[in-house]
């Protein structure tokens, strides 16, 4: 081949090369216009951003929609010791979730562990609002994401709003929350007991999970009611923790009247792990508001997680 020849042939592999890469930049694998997922989640979750969504926890709430497929569960007590949810996604998200409800105080603190979460909830009081728009998270309430948010026609409202999370701006990253914790999937610990129940209670609340070695999971029970999913499935958790929490009364209150509880979730407790069909008394610490909790055993080491949802109940002391 010619001098000139071998410029030219260079000259358009250099451009098919430019518009592979342009391509690329572009699109996702699936041409979606979306980064791909990534099959490295020990490399990706440390950035990994999450949806967190408000969910209802009454009686003509249940059964909710999608918290099956949430990576974390978090249960916190509410106005009038009743108790609410918030679910975090990552690695998945249902087409549906709810019911969504309104947002707390304890929430901002809570999610500052992730890196600049997006929060769906239906609203909230307007004092609490302000402080909403100062915490490092995007919040899609219905008054910023109106084609997202519908309301069901088979129970009466407040107990009917749900989330289509496809149209808010937010795309799953494929890596599970709980990575994004600092936490992690592995063995249990040394020791523990044989437990087969545990009952979180709340003044006017319970969350029980009982362990099913057939299903290899801890099967919820809310106010004493078996929890299923829409689909009329056993809700279960991979593992449980049991969070003894300081609940003290906030700056804030409901329409009738009751104070609305915060919890702190900075600072230092003991804690029980329930997996694989066994309780491991546990400590936890968080030092501050932007670190994540460390959950050890009573002598330092780390516990790790069994593979599956992760449910932590916040247990007033």
């Amino acid at each position: 081949m010619s001098a000139a020849g071998v410029r030219t042939s260079a000259a358009a592999l250099l451009a098919v090369l430019l518009l592979i890469v342009a391509g690329a930049g572009c699109t996702g694998g699936d041409g979606s216009g979306r980064a791909p997922r990534s099959s490295d989640p020990a490399g990706t979750a440390a950035g990994a951003k999450v949806l967190a969504v408000k969910i209802d926890n009454v009686a003509p709430a249940r059964p909710q929609t999608g918290l099956e497929r949430a990576d974390v569960v978090y249960v916190e007590q509410v106005e009038a010791g009743l108790s609410r949810i918030l679910a975090v996604y990552s690695s998945d998200l249902p087409p549906v979730i709810g019911p969504v409800r309104s947002a707390r105080e304890t929430d901002l603190e809570l999610l500052r562990q992730f890196d600049r979460p997006t929060l769906a909830f239906s609203g909230a009081q307007s004092k609490l609002l302000p402080a909403i728009d100062r915490a490092p998270l995007d919040a899609v309430p219905p008054s910023v994401a109106p084609r997202a948010y519908f309301r069901g026609s088979e129970r009466p409202a407040p107990h009917n709003l749900y989330l289509r999370p496809e149209r808010i701006p937010y795309t799953a990253s494929g890596t599970e929350a709980v990575e994004a914790l600092g936490l992690r999937f592995g063995p249990p610990p040394p020791g523990g007991r044989a437990e087969d129940s545990r009952t979180v209670r709340f003044p006017s609340a319970r969350t029980a999970f009982t362990w099913s070695a057939e299903r290899e999971r801890w099967l919820v029970a809310l106010d004493g009611t078996p929890a299923r999913t829409s689909e009329g499935e056993p809700l279960g958790a991979a593992t449980v923790i049991v969070q003894d929490v300081t609940v003290r009364p906030s700056t804030y209150g409901d329409r009738s009247g009751n104070n609305t509880p915060f919890t702190e979730t900075v600072g230092s407790g003991s804690a029980l792990v329930l997996r694989d069909g066994k309780a491991y008394e546990a400590r936890w610490t968080r030092s501050g508001a932007d670190a994540d909790t460390a959950f050890t055993t009573p002598d330092g080491e780390r516990i790790d997680l069994a593979s599956g949802p992760l449910w932590i109940v916040y247990e007033p002391r």
